[in-house]
């Protein structure tokens, strides 16, 4: 994957374009060093940026870390049915600790539209010039409250049982997951190393900064979720 982006920065670059605005992940909250295997190839690609923007300074950038969004919720939660969630759910976290500063998707969409005309009406006056954002939303809610929350909405008991990996990664809902079916789903595990060191628990005020208001919270993005169901 790191080859690809590779290969489509390089023919932006040979086209012409001299600012480069890429679309990371939120895990390595802000730092450069990641558990998740999943933003390994993002964080190559970060320093591939910084080594080209060093090596030719007409040419930059900006990093746009993607908060881990709540529709993703499933990912994480070991469910992905809102009208009849198991009691149990099997994953390979005990949900307490360090959780995820769950970010509406539409509302990163929205904040990264800012950023684009904010460069495109006045380069020389932009302000994230070889700059790296995290767009988070606005509180850090453990995989536990993350449940209960969800529990409250749909007025259903649920909570988490710990896992292994293996019984994790055999379950039908993973399996069927376009994302982490097969082998990729203990790869994709990781991730749960990575929230447990707080990676997904940053949270930073840029995206209200961006939108002009403050972001959903997890329960309200669930609760329009669940009422779509």
């Amino acid at each position: 994957m790191t080859t690809a982006f590779r290969y489509a920065i390089n023919a932006a670059i040979r086209s012409g374009v001299k600012h480069i605005f890429y679309s990371s992940l939120g895990f390595a909250g802000n730092t450069d060093d990641s558990l998740a295997f999943v933003m390994q190839a993002h964080l190559d690609t970060e320093q591939y940026l910084a080594k080209l923007s060093a090596n030719d300074p007409s040419i930059t950038y900006t990093i746009v870390r993607q908060g881990l969004y709540t529709e993703s919720f499933s990912m994480y939660l070991g469910f992905d049915d809102l009208k009849n969630p198991p009691r149990e759910l099997k994953i390979p976290h005990d949900g307490e600790g360090p959780g995820i500063a769950w970010v509406k998707r539409d509302e990163l969409g929205e904040a990264t539209a800012h950023l684009l005309v904010d460069y495109a009406k006045d380069p020389t006056t932009f302000a994230y010039v070889n700059s790296t954002l995290l767009l988070s939303g606005p509180q850090a809610l453990s995989l536990k409250e993350s449940v209960e929350s969800i529990g409250r909405i749909l007025g259903k008991e649920m909570k988490i049982r710990q896992s292994s990996v293996d019984e994790w990664a055999s379950q039908d809902m993973v399996q069927a997951s376009h994302y982490l079916a097969g082998d990729i789903a203990k790869h994709w595990a990781t991730a749960y190393d990575a929230l447990k060191r707080g990676e997904g628990s940053l949270v930073t005020n840029i995206l209200p900064n961006l939108i002009g208001r403050e972001p959903e919270t997890f329960e309200e993005t669930i609760l329009g979720m669940a009422s779509k169901e």
